[in-house]
């Protein structure tokens, strides 16, 4: 058992103190329910082995589905993917930020851990402002696997993330409800053709019309 706190963030104006408190406990290591533009997510630095093996132990996932991040920008997308696929431009610079989640080949900066049998992750800018500069206080990919445990329904509210995991998990970030709904679309660019392997928020014909402008 570990204690749960829950840290309330402004979403509209983040206290930078607050983003660095959090970014901190992250980087010690600490596991964090936070809110995305969709559903709760479970938050661990993404490059800590032993962070990154809770996140499966707590959802009960297996270790063969590689997990998502979420990034503060281009600038750390260019850090964890090489190289940039055919159609990454297009779709990033129409959909990003947002829910569009991008598999990439992974560069040699990201462990193997988190890149999977294929050398591939799978990334995302998020709309949150305040999420993406929590992530660039991190200076590292945040995991964006969503709060609930392996098969079960995803949750929109803090109050049910604390309810799921409190006792497990160091801090819920409460920033008020997600929205729900469709979860992000997800698009595997290290395939060729390009796959769309969820359809979500963003509609599958949306992304091809884009790929092929």
């Amino acid at each position: 058992m570990v204690e749960t706190r829950t840290v309330r963030v402004d979403p509209l104006e983040a206290d930078p103190g607050r983003l660095r408190e959090l970014a901190t406990a992250l980087r010690g290591g600490a596991v964090a329910a936070y809110p995305t533009e969709t559903f709760y997510a479970l938050g661990a630095a993404a490059f800590s082995k032993r962070a990154v093996a809770r996140i499966y132990r707590l959802k009960g996932r297996t270790a063969s589905k590689s997990l998502s991040v979420v990034v503060s920008g281009l600038e750390m997308v260019g850090q964890i993917a090489a190289p940039l696929p055919a159609g990454f431009v297009q779709l990033a610079g129409e959909f990003w930020p947002g829910p569009l989640t991008l598999v990439l080949p992974a560069s040699a900066a990201v462990p193997g851990f988190l890149a999977g049998p294929r050398r591939t992750i799978a990334v995302r800018v998020p709309p949150l402002a305040w999420l993406r500069a929590l992530v660039a206080e991190l200076g590292e990919p945040l995991t964006a696997t969503s709060a609930n445990l392996a098969g079960g329904p995803e949750q929109t509210d803090p109050a049910g993330v604390g309810t799921l995991f409190g006792g497990r998990i160091e801090l819920v970030i409460d920033a008020g409800p997600s929205p729900g709904g469709l979860p992000s679309t997800i698009v595997d660019l290290a395939s060729a053709p390009p796959r769309v392997l969820r359809e979500g928020r963003i509609p599958a014909g949306r992304v091809f019309e884009v790929l092929g402008r």
